[in-house]
């Protein structure tokens, strides 16, 4: 369906020409259409600060023209609110495009984090917000869009608010200038859009302290304008003298703003009159040598400050920022400061390591912005390509890199933002809360709706966590495949909570121990941490868990508790130092090594039985400590093609000894008393079975022996008189 629309004759050529101006013929028209469209969309409807829709809408689209946003983009800000008004984009996409509808609904998603994004919603004060909670703020604005066109129309669109503001004083305009300095001030000077910064942030500041903003006014005794012309006419005699002195170079001046001001005194602690830099120039030339040609040039027009010129180029910052600076008395005696450098400085300067913006915003750490830096110089080269590549491919493709789709940004129930690596779930965001919340989190409402706990978060979602009084959590949340977890904070919390029960389990089985054979020796009473220390112990808690793991002697522990008691001691064996028990890690019988671990439970896997010299490798379990399988075992096999990293080196230790439970599958051809003969012929091997199981088939005899062993030798004599009793087809190890 296509409809003709026109602009409201009283409305449409004043209202074009600032909205449209320099773009070309063609693209011109889709401004056109956005702006008839719009128009009789928003007639008497307002905005919730109280402005009407259709003269911010203007505004906004102006403000775009200014910074030089291409025609998609305006039209997309003249359509901000449509969306809300239609209930949807369809109609958009189907009149403008899939470029303009979806900017438009970007803009919209941003536009409802207002009350997540608004000082106050998580009961601070005004201006009182946690300055990490701001940076994740800024963070969820880029992360939950697609185009970074999107944030440039929510940047306009919040300038024209503070300047309806501005016109029409109101109670609450204190609260979006908070919020305008918190988030949309810095997300300017981080995308580098001067044009918007400065006017966002002397505007907030005008609204928040008005006092101290007409002071610094007055105190500049000149209108902005004024100081314009100050700069032009400074830029106007230097580039003069540079051209004379055979120096090509690009200036432009940087008038300071009063917000800026204010900032510098307060930082540094200084009075206006100290201020050299009020006014300033930057000389942009094309080679090292002409940064200290313009130097001398500059010095020479104008009288040099004494002890205000620093050479960055000779000795470069800690972040490697290369620039001259000095101060000198320029035009009508008022100072005024030159920055010099070339052009490759100046790039590094404004996208590498050393952006303006950086140092502008204190309290951060540089190793913790690592890649999310790395995303915002790309945004910014984007802007700065934007007139030599919009509409084309490349433009689409550096748009899609750009993206900040690697972390995704949530809300608690009271409007606090977190943020989670990028496919994080409900599990993820309550750790991230808290480690108790994640331990006994047992669903989760995701926008008001009952979702499964794999569910993967989307930036803007709200989670409310629903959690058991008491409880942990699952061992199923570790699985990969199940994808329960994706943080590593999340793993290894879960992790602990395993190794604590599993560490508890022990000492209390430890414990058990200690205490039978305490009321064995009548030493019941006895001090248990005097007790460890007479074995060599810090604690008793060392104890318990040197004897659960039969670290400990059981006949030392014994001789121990006697003398306690008073009884004349046995020859107690010399006890080995603690350091050598670290290092002792053995089976239940003692007879075990597990090679680069220290201080684990072990114990012979019930599926393969392995018994020496069968070889051997361990697997670390949860909370069971380490599972020793035969190296052929395909249990073994299966869990090391999912969990490689747990597998661990094993062997059998000189002093392998005891019995080993083996389990012997035998095929024979049933008839009577065939049971009986297989037990008689493992008992002249005095080998003792414990159990038998037994399945009769198609006149054939399945059986499966459990018995135990002392080692590998006498397991063959076993299978042997097995196989020479009558009938018996086969016998061997399960």
């Amino acid at each position: 369906m296509v409809s003709v629309v026109q602009l409201h004759p009283a409305s449409g050529a004043a209202a074009l020409d600032p909205v449209a101006e320099g773009l070309a013929r063609e693209d011109r028209a889709l401004v056109v259409r956005a702006l008839a469209y719009a128009e009789p969309l928003y007639a008497g409807q307002t905005l919730s600060s109280g402005e009407p829709v259709w003269p911010h809408a203007l505004g906004l689209a102006t403000g775009l023209a200014a910074v030089g946003l291409d025609a998609a983009g305006r039209a997309a800000g003249v359509l901000f609110a449509a969306p809300t008004q239609l209930g949807g984009i369809e109609d958009l996409r189907e009149r403008f495009g899939e470029e303009v509808a979806a900017l438009a609904g970007g803009v919209e998603r941003l536009y409802r984090l207002r009350l997540a994004t608004r000082p106050g919603q998580w009961g601070e004060a005004a201006g009182a917000r946690d300055s990490g909670q701001s940076e994740v703020l800024r963070k969820m604005v880029l992360g939950m869009v697609e185009d970074i066109r999107v944030v440039l129309i929510r940047l306009a669109s919040r300038t024209q608010t503070l300047r309806w503001f501005a016109k029409n004083p109101a109670a609450e305009r204190r609260a979006y200038a908070q919020e305008t300095l918190d988030l949309y001030a810095p997300l300017a000077n981080r995308l580098g859009v001067w044009q918007l910064k400065w006017e966002l942030e002397d505007l907030s500041f005008r609204f928040l302290e008005p006092e101290t903003y007409k002071k610094i006014a007055q105190m500049l005794d000149e209108k902005r304008a004024e100081r314009e012309r100050y700069i032009g006419q400074a830029v106007g005699a230097l580039s003069r003298e540079l051209a004379a002195a055979g120096v090509k170079a690009e200036i432009t001046g940087r008038p300071k703003h009063i917000y800026s001001i204010w900032t510098k005194m307060r930082v540094k602690g200084l009075d206006f009159s100290e201020l050299y830099d009020v006014r300033a120039l930057r000389v942009i030339v094309h080679a090292e040598q002409d940064c200290y040609t313009a130097l001398g040039v500059a010095h020479n027009l104008w009288q040099p400050i004494p002890q205000e010129f620093d050479d960055y180029i000779a000795r470069p910052k800690g972040n490697r920022y290369q620039s001259l600076h000095t101060a000198v008395i320029g035009p009508e005696d008022k100072t005024l400061e030159v920055q010099i450098r070339t052009e490759e400085m100046h790039r590094h300067a404004e996208l590498g390591i050393a952006a303006h913006w950086r140092y502008k915003e204190a309290g951060k750490s540089a190793s913790a912005q690592g890649a999310f830096d790395e995303r915002i110089a790309l945004l910014r080269e984007l802007l700065a390509w934007r007139d030599e590549v919009a509409g084309s491919a490349m433009w689409a493709e550096q748009k899609r890199v750009a993206a900040l789709d690697d972390t995704v940004y949530v809300l608690t129930p009271q409007g606090r933002v977190v943020d989670l690596p990028a496919g994080a779930t409900a599990i993820d965001f309550a750790y991230a809360l808290h480690t108790d919340l994640g331990h006994r989190c047992r669903g989760a409402r995701i926008d008001g709706q009952m979702l499964p706990l794999d569910t993967a978060l989307k930036s803007g979602q709200r989670v409310e966590i629903v959690a058991a009084k008491t409880g942990g959590p699952s061992r199923d949340w570790l699985s990969v495949e199940r994808g329960f977890v994706r943080s590593h904070r999340a793993r290894q919390k879960i992790r602990q909570w395993f190794n604590t029960q599993a560490l508890a389990e022990t000492l209390a089985a430890g414990r058990a121990i200690v205490e039978k054979e305490a009321k064995r020796e009548g030493a019941s009473q006895a001090n248990l941490e005097l007790l460890a220390g007479r074995l060599g112990f810090a604690k008793a808690e060392e104890l318990f868990a040197a004897v659960a793991r039969d670290e400990l002697n059981l006949r030392q522990l014994q001789a121990a508790l006697r003398e306690s008691v008073g009884a004349q001691p046995e020859a107690l064996p010399a006890a080995p130092p603690a350091a050598a028990r670290r290092k002792a890690t053995s089976a239940a019988a003692g007879d075990v090594l597990v090679v680069g671990m220290d201080r684990l439970l072990t114990q012979l896997a019930r599926c393969c039985k392995p018994v020496p010299p069968d070889p051997i490798r361990g697997f670390v379990t949860r909370g069971r400590g380490v599972s020793l399988h035969r190296e052929d075992c395909a249990s073994l096999r299966r869990l090391g093609e999912h969990e490689p990293e747990r597998l661990i080196e094993a062997t059998w230790g000189a002093a392998a000894g005891g019995s080993y439970p083996v389990d012997v599958r035998v095929t024979a051809s049933d008839r009577q008393g065939l049971l009986r003969d297989i037990g008689d012929a493992l008992a002249r091997e005095r080998i003792n079975v414990t159990a038998v199981r037994t399945q009769t088939r198609d006149e054939l005899a399945f059986m499966r022996f459990s018995f135990n062993v002392t080692d590998a030798g006498q397991l063959r004599r076993a299978l042997v008189v097995m196989k020479e009793v009558a009938g018996v087809i086969r016998a061997g190890r399960a």
